[in-house]
């Protein structure tokens, strides 16, 4: 029999190991198909809710905020982009790329989980917009299109980016994560009891989803 879970996953537009992740969690229940069936629910949470509206020089960022070193910092872009080569998604790091404000994208995905059952397909095109497109995800006429492109109702989402309807909401359930103790993502909740923390292989995922319905 078919066990249903719930996976709340916690996670940030700008976070790349959250797309590394979510590809090898989508892996693993490929592989537990049969034994297992996800309801999946993207969680908000600004790894950098102070950013300014202009955002922030990528490398500088890494470096002001990590101590990073640029040599370490391209290694590592390297690493990602080779990792999601293997997941079929690609990382297009450029030159001048800036880290942005992601509150208003967080205000659509939570929208999105509300009004229809496109959350996941928007929180992938907004990680492929900007990782891949090099789109500006802080933009509101760049999310509108977004919204559009997935056959969402994109006059109602400028409104409510305009209104910030979603504002307090969001704000809210960052909190609540930051108060459970969440710190770092991608973190994943599995049936409100069991937490996995980054952007884990599907190997890692198959034992411990097995382990837990277990």
């Amino acid at each position: 029999m078919t066990k249903k879970i719930r996976i709340d996953i916690i996670s940030d537009v700008m976070c790349p190991w959250c797309v590394i992740g979510y590809k090898g969690l989508v892996q693993a229940l490929e592989q537990l198909e049969g034994e297992l069936e996800a309801d999946i629910h993207w969680q908000p949470f600004e790894l950098n809710p102070n950013m300014p509206e202009q955002g922030q020089e990528l490398v500088e960022h890494i470096t002001e905020k990590y101590g990073s070193t640029p040599e370490q910092s391209r290694e590592n872009r390297d690493h990602i982009t080779q990792l999601g080569s293997n997941l079929n998604f690609e990382f297009k790091f450029t030159e001048g790329q800036k880290i942005l404000n992601t509150f208003k994208a967080h205000q659509l995905l939570h929208w999105a989980a509300e009004s229809s059952d496109k959350q996941t397909e928007l929180k992938m095109a907004l990680f492929d917009a900007y990782f891949t497109q090099g789109r500006d995800v802080s933009n509101n006429d760049v999310l509108v299109q977004i919204v559009a492109e997935l056959g969402l109702d994109a006059d109602f989402a400028r409104k409510l980016l305009d209104d910030q309807v979603y504002a307090g909401d969001v704000r809210a359930l960052q909190e609540q994560w930051r108060q459970l103790g969440v710190s770092a993502v991608p973190s994943f909740i599995i049936d409100e009891k069991y937490i996995m923390s980054g952007g884990q292989p599907a190997e890692a995922f198959v034992q411990s989803l097995r382990q837990m319905i277990e």
